[in-house]
């Protein structure tokens, strides 16, 4: 009678497990909450990225209903029962239980680590002959652009309030948003500056962001695969119109990003935009102290 119901309890999770699986997924589900969009991935690493997210979430939710599972039956069948009185039976230890619970766990955080870094090295490789090098310039609070191959720049200015008075309180001038154009299916290297503090260049459907540090640069590499236009933001607290800090990336056909930057040059913004707009001009290794200069 007692194994039967022990069996009836067990069979629960295991029951509500399959009613989840059996229910079938969204898309949503299948990319994990994810923002990737409806079009599909942005980048060549979005999959990458959903796979070890979504991935990651099915073995600790397997883990999660395992362990949850036994903690009920364990409740259940080791309950104290009508009658019975005192302490059960006390063990000290039970050496393949503690060494199940150490070894388990330990497989478990070295798995993530092993593909955690293996995804995060595909993703950080470098192009060694990128098709577009792109300079951004994080700047309090606005985006500087240099289209390195073409010799073009643009210079973002903060996000400005709506004018249209019919505009909800708290609205943007979307005009004022810096953008940046990028050619879709081409091999794409971002390389990332600061001008003044720390802030983080994140583009949200790209899954991925990276710290613009002074005094450092930092790169992106990947290929866009969809043409549309991707929100971006800083994504580092780097002051007070930190929220204002946006940007878009719109990526287009290759024949529209040249159009776009031979409309750069004809407006007149040829050239680079470099380190003498930096606010920081002391930083180890830019200028000699003075006395190491008098010597």
């Amino acid at each position: 009678m007692r194994t039967s119901r022990r069996l009836r309890w067990a069979a629960i999770p295991i029951a509500a497990t399959l009613a989840f699986v059996l229910a079938g997924c969204t898309q949503q589900q299948l990319q994990g909450y994810l923002p990737v969009g409806d079009g599909g991935a942005a980048t060549n690493h979005v999959d990458r990225v959903v796979g070890l997210w979504v991935t990651s979430w099915i073995v600790l939710l397997v883990v999660g209903v395992i362990t949850w599972g036994l903690m009920i039956w364990a409740m259940i069948v080791y309950r104290r029962r009508k009658g019975q009185t005192g302490f059960p039976v006390q063990l000290r230890y039970n050496m393949p239980i503690e060494i199940f619970f150490t070894i388990v766990p330990l497989i478990l955080v070295l798995g993530f680590f092993a593909f955690t870094a293996r995804d995060q090295a595909i993703i950080e490789a470098r192009y060694d002959n990128p098709d577009v090098t792109i300079q951004a310039f994080g700047k309090q609070w606005a985006w500087d652009f240099n289209y390195v191959d073409q010799n073009v720049y643009t210079s973002g200015i903060q996000v400005q309030p709506s004018t249209d008075p019919t505009a909800p309180v708290g609205s943007i001038d979307r005009s004022s948003i810096p953008t940046l154009y990028l050619p879709v299916g081409k091999t794409v290297e971002i390389q990332l500056e600061a001008r003044d503090v720390i802030h983080s260049f994140w583009v949200i459907d790209f899954l991925y962001k990276k710290d613009l540090i002074p005094g450092k640069t930092n790169y992106m590499s990947f290929i866009p695969e969809r043409e549309g236009t991707f929100t971006g933001k800083c994504a580092e607290l780097c002051g007070e119109y930190h929220s204002q800090m946006l940007f878009e990336v719109k990526v287009v056909s290759e024949a529209e990003y040249l159009a776009y930057t031979k409309k750069l040059a004809s407006d007149g913004f040829v050239g680079q935009l470099g380190s003498e707009y930096n606010r920081n001009q002391n930083l180890p290794g830019v200028v000699a102290p003075a006395s190491e200069t008098a010597k």
